[in-house]
């Protein structure tokens, strides 16, 4: 199979479980979620330990690209192996992946966008780069710091505040619009638009 044919494998991070649902670091599920939505398909279990939706993302023609969307359901930090499974499964070159995650260095509701780099804590992101090395895309959903003395892995575990949720639909609207627009037009285009 030629690289050209090989889908995109776009990962949402996240735990499974609906506890978990509604929390910062679930973020990656969301904007799955809604991304699922719009190209009209349903999460399915994968043995790869993962939940997946095939489908085709992008404008017609030549921009219109086969998505893999996955969330795996490991929890956060065994997150690589799923990944890798589907990889291996679908063929998926490296710099095909996306991974779709929340980030503490940037300011809610802020997106960036990169490919490869370190995980900067992320123990998903760690997960992943321990498997496959780091050379993979990422969009980064800014969640800001905790606030005071508040422990790290308390702040990503709690829900989003009433007044991010004000802003939680356009924010992971505006992420799954990313996802697109990277898939679609490459990964420089997608940052002078949605990097801010």
């Amino acid at each position: 199979m030629s690289d050209d044919a090989a889908p995109w494998l776009i990962v949402g991070l996240g735990n499974p479980g609906p506890e978990y649902a509604g929390n910062r670091h679930n973020i990656g599920f969301m904007v799955a979620d809604l991304l699922a939505e719009r190209i009209g398909g349903k999460f399915k279990a994968h043995k790869a330990r993962a939940q997946v939706v095939e489908g085709r993302m992008g404008p017609p023609g030549p921009a219109n690209r086969r998505v893999v969307l996955a969330k795996p359901m490991t929890y956060m930090n065994l997150s690589g192996g799923p990944v890798t499974a589907l990889r291996d499964f679908y063929k998926v070159p490296l710099e095909r992946i996306v991974a779709v995650h929340d980030e503490l260095d940037i300011d809610y509701p802020t997106l960036r966008l990169k490919l490869g780099g370190g995980d900067n804590g992320h123990n998903g992101l760690k997960s992943m780069t321990k498997s496959m090395g780091p050379d993979y895309h990422r969009v980064r959903c800014g969640i800001g710091r905790p606030p005071g003395r508040m422990q790290v892995a308390d702040f990503v575990l709690k829900d989003f505040s009433s007044t991010e949720r004000k802003e939680l639909e356009w924010f992971v609207d505006r992420a799954a619009d990313a996802v697109e627009c990277l898939i679609s037009e490459g990964l420089e285009r997608a940052q002078s638009a949605y990097n801010s």
